[in-house]
């Protein structure tokens, strides 16, 4: 049965707010920047409270006045991943200097430099909570589903455009071409931190342009 926002994880009021230092929103902004880091370096199972909350510098009282535990947590870190990544795709794929197929090629390579600005360390949240979890998890499922899916729309859209302007072959079905590119990536992404190289995303690109049906 699929959950309503009623049924999500929220954060409840328990402990206390730090004294001193940080503020209310920057403690839970820090908490989630930590969260984003550690978790795209090293998956949720493997990152431990104890090491976001000393790398924050707050005590574990202050962790659980913002968040009801570490699955709650983990959601609203996902939830900043998904925006944070959707603001990058956009200010990619809606580049009007650019062809539609110029626009993907920008989006690739700007998270290819950002793989390597941080030496390998860090995949891709969304893909590493859908390998740790894949559907035993209904909350993370149904979210990561749900992101997925909005990514995939953008990406077919902007195919959709290159379709428009004779780009692609009017047969082109861009949803599958859309989903072919996003298991390709996370594969390629995966491959990258993997072998600390980034020579897997510039195969998928380079053959992922290749295959496109063309006029």
């Amino acid at each position: 049965m699929s959950k309503t926002n009623q049924d999500l994880p929220v954060p409840r009021k328990r402990g206390r707010p730090p004294k001193g230092g940080l503020g209310y929103e920057n403690t839970r902004e820090a908490l989630i920047r930590c969260g984003m880091e550690l978790l795209t370096e090293q998956g949720f199972i493997n990152t431990g409270l104890d090491q976001i909350l000393k790398k924050v510098g707050v005590p574990k009282g202050s962790f659980y006045h913002y968040f009801q535990n570490k699955e709650a947590f983990g959601y609203v870190v996902l939830e900043n991943y998904s925006q944070y990544f959707i603001h990058k795709l956009e200010k990619h794929l809606s580049n009007n200097d650019l062809t539609p197929l110029a626009r993907i090629q920008s989006f690739i390579d700007d998270a290819i430099q950002s793989v390597e600005h941080f030496e390998f360390k860090r995949g891709c949240l969304v893909g590493n909570l859908a390998q740790e979890f894949g559907c035993s998890h209904d909350f993370f499922k149904e979210k990561l589903e749900a992101v997925f899916k909005e990514w995939k729309l953008r990406i077919a859209d902007c195919l959709e455009l290159a379709k428009a302007e004779g780009s692609l072959a009017p047969e082109a079905d861009c949803e599958k071409l859309a989903d072919f590119f996003w298991i390709g990536w996370e594969g390629a992404v995966m491959h990258s931190k993997l072998h600390q190289n980034k020579q897997a995303m510039e195969l998928f690109a380079e053959q992922f342009f290749k295959l496109l049906p063309k006029t």
